[in-house]
């Protein structure tokens, strides 16, 4: 009888972290590795920009490289996606210095919203829940800046309450209250520009 050969778990966060402050690339790159996508997806929902995301993402990267001494524990994640949010509207500012960019601009027609997305749906319903899609993310456009951090975070990328207060440094009773009314706003924006999308949403 043959014995199982031992799987190599990858190292936790909390080792590669001890290590890339030793001064180890090879661990920092093992954590960008892990949590880029994360960085990106934060970044690219307060952005709504793909181009401003990714630059957001690789600036969120190289500033984490050189804070990381100032990490003192708790959510790693949270601590990350407080750089990218920051730096997410960095570069939000640098893009209006540089041009006014509109709206509709902002919002990649391929974006999709998977919450929305039904295998089964007929291809009439499939293009309405895309449509709504888009319709969302451009009236998350429309928050204000402290608004849709907390959609980024808890309606996209599913961090918890807890999590959200740590990555935006703000109580749980503002993550909840901010959260509250960004999801009224973008409601009562549907309503105005796309209530016919509501509709059809509302008699299935």
């Amino acid at each position: 009888m043959s014995g199982s050969i031992p799987v190599k778990s990858s190292p936790a966060d909390p080792d590669l972290v001890r290590e890339a402050k030793k001064g180890s690339l090879t661990a920092f790159n093992a954590l960008a590795a892990r949590h880029q996508t994360l960085l990106y997806n934060v970044a690219y929902r307060v952005t709504g920009n793909p181009d401003l995301a990714a630059d957001a993402t690789q600036e969120a990267l190289i500033l984490a490289y050189r804070r990381l001494h100032q990490y003192r524990g708790g959510s790693l994640r949270a601590w990350l996606a407080r750089i990218a949010t920051n730096c997410a509207y960095d570069q939000l500012r640098a893009r209006k210095r540089q041009s006014t960019t509109s709206l509709e601009d902002m919002v990649e027609e391929e974006d999709r919203l998977g919450a929305l997305e039904d295998p089964h749906a007929s291809p009439e319903d499939a293009a309405l829940a895309t449509e709504l899609g888009e319709a969302i993310a451009a009236a998350v456009l429309t928050l204000p800046e402290d608004q849709r951090s907390v959609i980024a975070l808890v309606d996209y990328n599913h961090f918890d309450y807890e999590e959200t207060a740590q990555a935006l440094d703000i109580s749980l009773g503002t993550v909840k209250s901010r959260l509250s009314r960004a999801r009224a706003r973008v409601r009562n924006e549907l309503l105005r520009r796309h209530p016919e999308l509501l509709a059809s949403r509302m008699r299935q």
